[in-house]
């Protein structure tokens, strides 16, 4: 299924554990996939990975080659949960402001607690905003809901798509309030701030993509805010993803 640059490409089965082992399930590699986003959208590390299915190269894998996925009970749309890497081949549009009346920020309050950027050998592809338990989250554009589930270590997941290629990333809620399909305005609630999947504390993780890449989401959010939260080094908080 192809769907304004979302390429959603997922073959797997799910597989009883052989010999008493944990439960999980096979991943067949689709175009566009690495050992590392495979593991982001499933929860687990690609060293994990590596480790499960014998690699000793984890940056070569093939398309159709089958991956056994350690603990995974069900399936993930890899394509969809976890954002491209901008390449040479494929460069990153320059990063410019969208301007005040194009996103809002997604919660009224909060401090920017880990920033956009490289993160020891990974890289956060949003930030992350501590914001007291049970805030509101609010949808930063007008969409519609592409996702809204349960995801290892991103807990209770949202992803919201809106026009021009633009997509934006909702994660650790305590609830999510929306379904997928559903339309939304700019400003409603579509979620409650929590602690849910791989976190230290309350916080929502907060993404914005174009055409499926990770961009910084303190160029597109509102100037004055976003000069506030510029300030806030990158990686103060270790939360995954």
């Amino acid at each position: 299924m192809r769907r304004r640059g979302w390429r959603v490409v997922v073959g797997i089965v799910a597989v009883a554990a052989a010999c008493g082992g944990p439960a999980g399930v096979r991943h067949r590699v689709a175009p566009g996939e690495t050992l590392y986003r495979i593991g982001q959208a499933y929860g687990v590390s690609h060293q994990e990975l590596a480790r499960a299915n014998h690699l000793r190269d984890a940056d070569r894998i093939e398309v159709g080659q089958v991956l056994i996925i350690p603990h995974a009970a069900r399936q993930v749309p890899v394509a969809l949960v976890t954002p491209e890497r901008a390449t040479e081949a494929r460069p990153a549009p320059p990063e410019v402001p969208a301007g005040s009346a194009a996103f809002r920020w997604p919660v009224t309050a909060g401090v920017v607690s880990s920033g956009f950027g490289p993160r020891g050998a990974t890289h956060h592809d949003g930030i992350d905003i501590s914001v007291p338990e049970g805030s509101p989250v609010y949808a930063a554009r007008a969409g519609r809901v592409l996702y809204s589930d349960h995801l290892r270590g991103y807990g209770n997941l949202i992803i919201l798509e809106h026009a021009d290629g633009y997509a934006t990333v909702y994660a650790h809620n305590r609830d999510n309030r929306v379904a997928a399909g559903a339309a939304v305005r700019q400003g409603d609630v579509i979620g409650v701030v929590g602690r849910s999947g791989k976190t230290s504390g309350p916080n929502l993780h907060f993404e914005i993509r174009k055409d499926n890449v990770a961009r910084n989401p303190l160029f597109y959010l509102p100037a004055p805010a976003r000069q506030e939260a510029a300030r806030v080094p990158a990686n103060v908080v270790d939360n995954r993803p």
